[in-house]
């Protein structure tokens, strides 16, 4: 039978555990209601700021795009791996982190780095693959403006011939339980294909002309881009943290039951031991 001070141990032990594991399911779950507000609100402008460079790109003839659209042979590939500076978020950042390895794999015979956002992410990647960069201190203000230098430094890098083309792997949040890897083309932007039946841009009168729109969305876009995917990411990391605090209290709860039936039976065991060995010793004094 198990020793009655030890099984007290491991109940207290794992009762301070709960009330860690629930603390942080809390304070996740209030973080998550904010991030969640904030990419659910973005989403909408993203989209229709994206419709509005395709509906522009589509009445328009020729490389509209110019440098962000220049088609190269792929010799060097640069993945940027978003993920979170904490862990304790169940699969959340390994998930990321086996993506940017399965991309690397693509890429075989390529010359592929990686540029982190995320703490996490540059810690694991950092032994096996070439990161370059790492961008974890975003999180700690996360503003567009913060990561739009972020993105205006990737966007360089490609412009200048550094890399071939850009990707972008996060998480998609989707819910609090469900957040889907994602792996997005970032550079060179993808061709457009003209829908007629769908662009209304000749009803407009544009001033500027509108290739001088396009150019000047077309580096907007890719900042928003980036944004949707970090603040993506952000609203995932507290959804897959809140989960698995809540399943690791849950796990924690029933464990301690357990201890402690253990521990009633250890100690009833001992109490029936302690009343035979004074009726056995009653018996003998009586014989």
């Amino acid at each position: 039978m198990a020793n009655l001070k030890e099984i007290r141990n491991r109940i207290t032990s794992i009762s301070s555990t709960m009330q860690i594991t629930s603390a942080m399911k809390m304070v996740s779950a209030a973080k998550l209601k904010k991030a969640q507000d904030a990419i659910t609100a973005m989403r909408p402008y993203a989209e229709k700021l994206t419709e509005l460079l395709q509906n522009l790109s589509a009445s328009l003839e020729g490389d509209v795009g110019g440098e962000f659209t220049t088609q190269r042979e792929v010799k060097k590939v640069l993945i940027v791996a978003i993920t979170s500076n904490r862990g304790l978020c169940g699969a959340f950042n390994s998930n990321v982190i086996k993506e940017v390895k399965n991309r690397t794999e693509y890429y075989a015979g390529k010359q592929v780095d990686v540029f982190a956002i995320g703490k996490k992410g540059n810690d694991v990647l950092s032994k096996t693959c070439t990161v370059v960069d790492n961008k974890s201190s975003v999180f700690d203000h996360l503003t567009f403006e913060n990561v739009a230098e972020i993105a205006k430094t990737i966007t360089q890098k490609f412009v200048s011939g550094e890399y071939d083309k850009v990707e972008l792997v996060y998480n998609q949040f989707k819910n609090a339980a469900t957040q889907i890897v994602i792996t997005e083309q970032f550079l060179p932007l993808a061709p457009i294909q003209s829908d007629k039946s769908t662009s209304s841009s000749g009803d407009y009168i544009f001033e500027p002309a509108k290739e001088e729109i396009v150019m000047t969305l077309i580096p907007k876009a890719l900042k928003t881009q980036l944004y949707k995917g970090v603040r993506d990411s952000f609203a995932s990391e507290h959804g897959a943290r809140m989960t698995a605090m809540h399943k690791a209290t849950d796990n924690a709860t029933a464990l301690r039951d357990q201890l402690k039936l253990t521990y009633n039976k250890a100690r009833q065991a001992a109490i029936t031991n302690e009343i035979l060995e004074i009726v056995g010793g009653a018996e003998a004094l009586k014989g």
